[in-house]
């Protein structure tokens, strides 16, 4: 896998792998004219739709790895909980009280319900250059609470802190980790040769609940999936944690620690770099910049690592988050070409 030992060597010198988060997406033109045609719903099931929008990033842009299109909240779907799109997500249930916990039961088999993404999975695999990396991704299980306690991950999430007092986590979590692991499981059998799993919301959290809730529950997940694809990569990306929450999390059976922009990437390269690799952590926005001022933040970027003498060998260029919609999309195609012509060493 491109992302991890054998990376490209360019003039005997080797680069830096790259691939963005939501690299498949509104801002860019083979999405919208798929999405002229259909619904968010069928172009995440349909196994071919899904296959033809997750090549639209890697045939234009080049990025080294892969990233399944689909969404995080299917889980919730399948535990009974609704959802639409209309056009962002809507379920039909909320988990307010302890009561609420009774209706998370699974319509259907993991193995037919998720059959979709590995179909999907399958035809990226066989149809993706062998040294592109494909990665799987789901919620992971604070951000996906959140959304079924708040309906989303914006906000205070004051009902969801309560919740991990008042034993709404546990009992989600209790009903929703056989199903994440039937999923992560599910995508890498058809073909993904990594799983990311990603909390946006988590951040939001005091770091002593973040230790004594969140991290059973993420541990639980990572060594479950690692003890039937013990070969597979697990990424794990959190928005808002900062450098204690990071060294907290202590778990072998992650791989690479995706970071956000507010993090000092050299620091967490120096401090982490020797038990992860790290990913990430260019701001998104700057994307939105002319390429002028955008070129001169990667090169400063670029900079800054050099002079903190970071391991290069651990790191996976990336965003701090995904591409935001209307993000020009010339500068995604600069950004992926200078990183590789130039974030060699």
């Amino acid at each position: 896998m491109g992302l991890f030992n054998d990376r490209t060597q360019v003039n005997g010198k080797t680069g830096v792998p790259v691939w963005f988060m939501r690299q498949a997406g509104r801002y860019h033109d083979h999405y919208q004219g798929i999405k002229k045609n259909s619904d968010f719903m069928t172009m995440c099931k349909n196994p071919e739709l899904a296959n033809e929008i997750t090549h639209g990033p890697i045939d234009d842009f080049g990025f080294d790895a892969a990233i399944l299109f689909s969404d995080l909240l299917f889980p919730l779907e399948q535990l009974n909980m609704g959802l639409v799109y209309n056009p962002g997500p809507i379920l039909d249930k909320r988990l307010e009280t302890l009561e609420d916990l009774k209706v998370l039961n699974a319509k259907q088999p993991a193995s037919e319900y998720y059959k979709f993404q590995k179909d999907a999975c399958s035809l990226l695999r066989k149809s993706l250059a062998p040294e592109k990396t494909l990665l799987g991704f789901v919620g992971a299980p604070f951000t996906l609470y959140a959304y079924a306690v708040e309906g989303g991950h914006a906000g205070n999430l004051t009902s969801s802190k309560l919740g991990l007092y008042d034993g709404r986590f546990q009992g989600f979590v209790e009903k929703l980790l056989p199903e994440l692991v039937e999923n992560m499981c599910i995508q890498a059998e058809g073909g993904a040769d990594a799983m990311c799993l990603f909390d946006t919301a988590v951040g939001e959290l005091h770091i002593r609940d973040f230790k004594k809730y969140i991290l059973p529950a993420l541990k639980a997940v990572t060594k479950a999936f690692k003890a039937k694809y013990p070969d597979k990569k697990v990424i794990y990306y959190s928005k808002l944690t900062h450098m204690e929450y990071l060294q907290s999390i202590e778990d072998d059976n992650i791989d690479v620690l995706g970071v956000d922009w507010r993090m000092d990437l050299g620091n967490a390269l120096n401090t982490l770099g020797k038990d992860y690799y790290i990913q990430g952590n260019f701001d998104p926005s700057w994307l939105h910049l002319p390429w002028e001022h955008c070129e001169a933040n990667l090169k400063a970027w670029w900079q800054e690592l050099n002079d903190a003498n970071v391991p290069f060998e651990r790191w996976i260029a990336g965003l701090g988050h995904g591409v935001l919609q209307h993000t020009p999309q010339d500068n995604v195609r600069n950004a992926v070409k200078h990183i590789h012509e130039n974030f060699l060493y």
